[in-house]
């Protein structure tokens, strides 16, 4: 874990690898739970038997749920201690590059792009965030997220 006291020890950071995250495994019951809360029940996530057959030889997760780990791989990264809040404040491009089978195991690194003042003293963040599976050959997500911190 990456600790920070406060927002203008990240400025320096620009263009610099920062923190990598803990590895979180990714379980059926968490691909199942996901497909309750999308709607998007299809085959090759939530019908194992039908998934084992398929293209990919399990099932395997959405890639909207890999997205939707973000918050936890930074919560692992890193810490601002001098951050009241921080906010999510968007995405600028996102690729699933990889599918990930369940029981995978996926952590992520994380590059600083930017880092601009705004309003009430915080920071916007734009970092490069590429997500990998342990023994995958090529990352599983690659996104930019915005991540907003207010003091």
């Amino acid at each position: 874990m990456r600790t920070f006291d406060t927002l203008e020890e990240i400025d320096a950071l620009v263009g610099q690898a920062v923190a990598t995250s803990d590895w979180v495994t990714i379980t059926q019951e968490q691909v199942n739970r996901f497909a309750e809360a999308t709607g998007d029940h299809q085959w090759i996530h939530v019908d194992v038997e039908r998934a084992t057959a398929g293209p990919f030889g399990a099932p395997i997760a959405h890639g909207f749920l890999t997205l939707s780990l973000l918050p936890v791989f930074f919560a692992s990264a890193m810490q601002v201690r001098a951050s009241r809040m921080g906010v999510n404040y968007g995405l600028n491009r996102v690729r699933f590059t990889s599918p990930v089978p369940v029981g995978s195991r996926l952590r992520a690194h994380m590059t600083l792009q930017a880092c601009e003042p705004i309003d009430n003293g915080g920071r916007q963040m734009t970092w490069a965030v590429t997500v990998e599976r342990e023994g995958g050959e090529k990352p599983v997500c690659l996104a930019e997220s915005l991540v907003r911190h207010y003091p």
